[in-house]
């Protein structure tokens, strides 16, 4: 697309996060409007854009992709038809914006990848932590020298979520798990510091349906550099990390992956507290306008969120499941 107008968003799927994604489109008025929803469930679309003033209702995926007056689709299904959504939006030409993880594994990845790579459709995972401002921010601060070269890297997700068969969470037909749920970011966070690792083990509890939910994680890497990571469903945890350098530390005290700031702490310095602007509503913004950007400038992925590091997180993400013994209904 080109010119300055905002763009037209589609939502595909109803549920609480396509819900949360739609209000804060409304907060970002010259870059994005919301003109049009899908879902399987006419009634459900009906609901949904009576709900947020949506002009266009679609009772199917396939409708929702082929609307003429959409540029790019929000997919806000369960990660386990994450594969299926994007690909028939993709096929249809629409720039997709999918939420985390990408898939379910690699192979479903690379098969997203290579279709819009080869239609020339932009495609992004919403990750929306490597567009916060503030790991932004800790990244220009990393690469100029503050804490050194950066050795390890820890981080926990873990939130409590009891027991519940038909539960996403807990369903491996729904891709249940902490670690394709959770897990993702810490180890996504790790991606962003160290890059893909060079060695992956963990150990994971499994729970009656034999998706993990409490899981360990080391990544190990040639230079010597290691990340310690963990995700639960069973406990909340402090949801923090820390980035450790041979010359100062950065520590996030909660909710790394989305922060509004951090403390930095440099070899004789006091340490330095770091804020950033509150994000806007639920903090889905910054993501909206990384796609509008890339959109504009006729870009088919992002430089912040590449779709070579996507892969590279997947690839990681399989080989933990491969650890831990975490198999998928159809894999």
């Amino acid at each position: 697309m080109t010119g300055t107008r905002p763009v037209r968003w589609g939502v595909l799927a109803t549920g609480g996060i396509a819900h949360a994604f739609a209000e804060d489109l409304r907060l970002i008025p010259d870059d994005a409007e919301l003109v049009a929803v899908g879902s399987r469930s006419t009634d459900a679309a009906l609901g949904f854009a009576d709900r947020h003033g949506i002009a266009r209702a679609h009772g199917s995926w396939q409708d929702l992709a082929v609307d003429p007056e959409v540029d790019v689709v929000y997919i806000a299904t369960p990660h386990s038809a994450h594969r299926a959504a994007a690909a028939l939006c993709l096929e249809a030409g629409k720039a997709v914006l999918c939420e985390k993880p990408l898939t379910l594994n690699l192979a479903q990845a690379q098969d997203l990848v290579t279709i819009a790579r080869k239609r020339n459709v932009f495609l992004m995972e919403a990750m929306w932590t490597y567009v916060n401002p503030a790991v932004l921010r800790m990244r220009e601060l990393i690469a100029d020298g503050a804490i050194g070269e950066v050795r390890s890297v820890h981080a926990d997700f873990g939130i409590d979520v009891p027991y519940d068969a038909t539960h996403r969470l807990h369903d491996p037909a729904q891709g249940g798990g902490a670690v394709l749920d959770l897990g993702v970011y810490p180890v996504s966070f790790a991606h962003l510091l160290l890059g893909a690792p060079d060695a992956v083990s963990a150990w994971a509890h499994l729970n009656q349906g034999g998706v993990d939910d409490n899981t360990g994680i080391l990544l190990g890497y040639d230079s010597g550099a290691v990340a310690v990571l963990s995700c639960s469903l069973g406990t909340e945890t402090a949801q923090h990390a820390s980035v450790n350098g041979t010359l100062g530390r950065i520590e996030f005290a909660r909710d790394f992956f989305h922060a509004g700031g951090f403390a930095l702490h440099r070899q004789g310095h006091d340490p330095e507290e770091i804020r950033l602007p509150d994000s806007p509503g639920n903090g889905y913004t910054h993501e909206a306008l990384e796609v509008a950007r890339c959109l504009r400038a006729g870009l088919t992925e992002s430089p912040y969120v590449p779709l070579d590091g996507t892969l590279a997180v997947m690839a990681t993400l399989d080989a933990v499941r491969t650890s831990i013994g975490v198999r998928y209904p159809g894999e």
